[in-house]
């Protein structure tokens, strides 16, 4: 048997016996016979350079060497799900998939694991790349790091596909995660939180070796690409565990509402006897033709929904209540508690939202409080046992009239629960809360800064708005406090960068009040450039699709503003595009100008979200319901009879996907 021979006869039997181990829980060798198989291989492969591999069993252990992440596009979104607290609302959930579709569904029930989201990118069975979620659109390339994960294969089995994505959810076990902050405690060094955080700050590490020595686990739960072997999503996944992926054994196929909710009723008990945490369940249609015609929302599929599991709820004390400002203004208090173990996590803040709801709890200082984390992620009071007030209580908690931060009187908008300080230019918390929007990655993304960057920046007086940031040079800041020469030079390039974010993110990095990432698309759809949506009156903006009375007025305050005129003045004069480019417009037509259409029922050539973003290119309007002023209906298979009978009732033509392609073409 030759050198190479023998290498690759190792490598075969350490991921054989690696996923037997980790995967299957069925070894067929000792601990000391894999180990010695390890230490032979990593021995020929040091002697001979020749046949390294960057899937060898061998890249499991890790690295000591440090390495930054690059960050890597997503071919597919990896877009957040809408939550779900109640059965009533899996139900509305339930019915509008039933509706629709207008066909037989399935639903596929799997368990909500609680840690970090993953893509994996496999071409001919070998693993080439690990993305981290980011911000959806694009994520850090920690493929070294994943690697070293005994439950993710490096080399797959069985017949796949060439090229494919697989996402899932990295995880610390329970027993791992305790483990682990008892060396933390025993060192004095500050505890993890819980175990999903645990799992999220060790994919970072920029040493692999580290994070092989943590012992991550990985659970895989959905399936992308061209060639899928099925049109199942839960018969996917039984494949893809026969290639050597780890998948969830608890998947259940629900064929009625009443299964899924005794899905979610037997977990909601028994999951407490997972070796990892899960905080829900999630709910898909199972055929994958069907989540395509289903489509997705700005921020979601529509075919998919997380139910969150019940609230824990513990008891302790009130010690007193401080007020935090937003970016926007808003004035938030904060209850601060005597420490509490609540969800796998120590609880000693929780939010009380707002005037009313502290006046409702009739909250005192000293109050023994009900603390809830909703959707177990955010801590609030939702109530107090007043039998365990005693003659000591405090004085009753009373909200505040002024800005903590500035001094201004703070005001009250009609209809909002919230109180804002006014003082949008010069109140400290949302000058910085401006410019960390500004900077953020789904906005202007300027690597190299964060938070703490901004607000020593805003310290030292060398920023007092975004305009600042394009005026620093590497000489102000490289003898800055943990900055250096390095660290200076890929702050100013991230700026200098910056200045090709296209005029949507422009718009949206702003921070206009109510002005998201969805409506400043359509706003940059509308305008050519930021001097025409400064001029415009209030009927114009109105008549955008998705803009309401309550947005445009947003927009007008927001430019009535002296300030913020001189603002855009200066970020214009930076280069920044304040304007849209001619790239920005290719594929746009006006051949559906003035047009409202709905769409409806089942489709063959694109998805619903395909055809919805034809539609606004050719100048057309997508309304949801159907009227006397609708011009045509994009009419699928399987369209709802409600909305048929209403059609012919009005008269509205019914236009086939053929028809509309030719169209547009």
């Amino acid at each position: 048997m030759t050198v190479k021979e023998k290498i690759d006869q190792l490598r075969a039997d350490l991921h054989r016996h690696n996923y037997n181990y980790y995967v299957l829980n069925a070894p067929e060798i000792s601990d000391k016979e894999f180990d010695d198989r390890m230490r032979e291989l990593q021995e020929l492969e040091k002697e001979h350079p020749e046949y390294q591999d960057d899937n060898s069993p061998t890249m499991r252990v890790g690295s000591d060497l440090n390495k930054n992440f690059t960050q890597v596009a997503h071919k597919y979104p990896m877009l957040s799900l809408g939550n779900t607290y109640s059965e009533s609302e899996v139900t509305d959930f339930y019915d509008r998939v039933k509706k629709a579709l207008n066909e037989d569904f399935e639903i596929c029930c799997e368990l909500k694991y609680d840690g970090t989201s993953i893509s994996l990118t496999y071409e001919n069975g070998k693993l080439v790349r690990a993305v981290t979620r980011g911000d959806g659109e694009k994520g850090d390339d920690v493929t070294d790091n994943v690697k070293t994960i005994r439950t993710i294969p490096l080399v797959l089995h069985g017949s796949y596909p060439e090229l494919f994505e697989i996402r899932g959810e990295i995880l610390m076990p329970w027993e791992v995660f305790e483990e682990l902050n008892r060396e933390k405690e025993a060192r004095e060094e500050p505890l993890f939180a819980n175990p999903r955080n645990a799992a999220s700050g060790t994919l970072k590490l920029q040493n692999s070796a580290i994070v092989a020595s943590r012992k991550l686990d990985a659970y895989l739960y959905y399936l992308l690409g061209e060639e899928l072997p099925c049109d199942g999503h839960y018969e996917n996944l039984q494949a893809a565990a026969g290639w050597g992926f780890k998948t969830s054994e608890h998947m259940k196929k629900a064929h009625s509402l009443e299964e899924v909710f005794e899905y979610i009723r037997y977990w909601d008990t028994e999951r407490k006897n997972l070796p990892v945490a899960t905080d829900g369940i999630v709910l898909k249609v199972n055929s994958m033709r069907q989540q395509k015609n289903l489509g997705f929302t700005a921020k979601s599929p529509r075919w998919a929904i997380a139910y969150k599991f019940q609230a824990e709820r513990a008891l302790t004390r009130l010690n007193k209540v401080t007020y935090q400002v937003g970016r926007t203004g808003a004035v938030t208090p904060v209850a601060n508690l005597d420490p509490v173990q609540l969800s796998g996590t120590i609880v000693k803040r929780a939010s009380l939202h707002n005037a009313d709801i502290i006046e409702g709890l009739d909250l005192h200082i000293g109050d023994m409080v009900y603390v809830e984390k909703g959707g177990e992620i955010i801590p609030k009071i939702t109530g107090v046992d007043k039998d365990a007030r005693s003659m000591l209580i405090g004085e009753k908690v009373k909200f505040i009239t002024h800005c903590p931060e500035c001094g201004s009187k703070l005001i009250r908008y009609e209809g909002e629960a919230a109180h804002y300080c006014p003082n949008e230019t010069s109140c400290p918390p949302q000058i910085k809360g401006k410019i960390e929007h500004f900077i953020s990655r789904k906005a202007m993304n300027i690597d190299g800064l964060g938070p703490e960057t901004v607000d020593m920046f805003y310290r030292l007086g060398l920023i007092k708005n975004t305009a600042d940031l394009y005026q620093l040079t590497a000489d102000d800041i490289k003898n800055l406090d943990r900055m250096g020469e390095k660290s200076a030079e890929n702050i100013i390039k991230g700026i200098e960068a910056s200045k090709e974010v296209p005029f949507e993110r422009v718009l949206f990095a702003l921070g206009i009040r109510f002005v998201g990432e969805t409506v400043a698309k359509k706003i940059a759809k509308s305008f050519n450039d930021i001097d025409e949506l400064e001029n415009a009156n209030l009927e114009k903006l109105i008549n955008i699709d998705e803009i309401g009375e309550k947005i445009a007025q947003s927009i007008l305050t927001y430019f009535a503003n002296p300030l913020n005129r001189e603002l855009i003045e200066r970020l214009k004069s930076t280069g920044l595009q304040l304007y849209r480019r001619e790239e920005d417009l290719s594929g746009y037509t006006d051949k559906l100008a003035g047009q409202s259409i709905v769409i409806s029922g089942v489709f063959t050539h694109h998805s619903r979200d395909e055809y919805k973003e034809l539609i606004e290119k050719n100048g057309g309007k997508n309304v949801g319901s159907i009227s006397a002023k609708t011009s045509f209906i994009l009419a699928g298979e399987n369209m709802g009879p409600a909305k048929l009978e209403k059609a012919h009732k009005l008269g509205i033509k019914l236009m086939s996907e053929d028809e509309f392609l030719t169209l547009i073409s």
